[in-house]
């Protein structure tokens, strides 16, 4: 029996192909989840609707991918749309997962002292409370024995330079991870978080990922960076009922870079250039 077998759940924020979320749900579907995704609305004049289209083009090769909706997490009443949408397919979910966040291109390159007041609270919004509005919206469709699951970044624990408001963001969600847990325990849902390392996807590379991908490969205790398949087969993992003990958890999906004290072998590697 797959792991996924009879669960259904909820996909909400998948980019594109290369999207972290996508990697998990394409696991999830591999695994017999039947999931409903929801997409970034597209501009009225965008004719191609092409935030539909990267995601259809992901989605479309899955029957158990059973709809695909637009969501602006701004909007309560959107959020409710798409749990509505949920209740009629599945009359129940089994798991969601949240993968949304977004920061102004011109604060995220700014240095965090200079961030705008108008951008912390737009990225703020986005990036941290819609993980409660989501949560709130869906707890009358969540399952008894029900996942929660939301992506966060090691900039929310440590100051990474470059990711600036981004990680205050991260910060926030982290700890709303730790709430929703406690507030959820009860009805028996489980709330954690995968902190992955840097991967090239369409959020990274608004991050400036690329410039990490070789200081994880020389510091991390594997020696290397991780894959799309080894973060989508964690957060499977925690959306699954194997996970069924672990709530409130980060769960690093970085090959040990998180647990790095000084520079490691790069170091070495540094010195015996010099």
């Amino acid at each position: 029996m797959r792991l996924f077998e009879g669960k259904k759940g909820l996909v909400l924020g998948v980019a594109n192909e290369r999207s972290i979320a996508w990697a998990i749900a394409k696991e999830a579907l591999e695994q017999g989840a039947e999931i409903g995704f929801s997409h970034l609305p597209d501009r009225p004049d965008d004719e191609k609707r092409k935030n539909r289209r990267r995601v259809a083009k992901c989605t479309d090769n899955y029957e158990s991918a059973k709809f695909l909706v637009p969501l602006d997490v701004r909007s309560d009443q959107q959020i409710g749309e798409v749990m509505s949408r949920a209740a009629e397919e599945f009359g129940q979910i089994d798991f969601l997962l949240h993968s949304i966040a977004f920061a102004d291109r011109e604060d995220l390159l700014r240095d965090t002292i200079d961030t705008s007041r108008e951008g912390f609270k737009m990225a703020m919004e986005i990036s941290a409370y819609s993980f409660i509005a989501v949560a709130q919206a869906a707890k009358n469709i969540l399952s008894d024995r029900s996942s929660i699951l939301t992506m966060t970044y090691f900039g929310g624990e440590r100051a990474v330079p470059g990711y600036n408001v981004m990680g205050i963001c991260k910060a926030a969600l982290d700890s709303i991870v730790k709430y929703l847990a406690y507030d959820l325990g009860p009805k028996g849902t489980r709330v954690n978080a995968i902190s992955a390392g840097p991967l090239k996807t369409l959020a990274g590379s608004a991050a400036g990922v690329g410039e990490m991908l070789k200081l994880y490969e020389g510091m991390a205790p594997l020696s290397r960076n991780v894959t799309h398949e080894e973060v989508g087969r964690s957060g499977t993992f925690l959306l699954s009922d194997m996970s069924d003990g672990i709530t409130g958890e980060i769960l690093h999906v970085d090959a040990g870079y998180n647990v790095m004290g000084s520079p490691g072998r790069w170091l070495d590697q540094f010195q015996s250039q010099q």
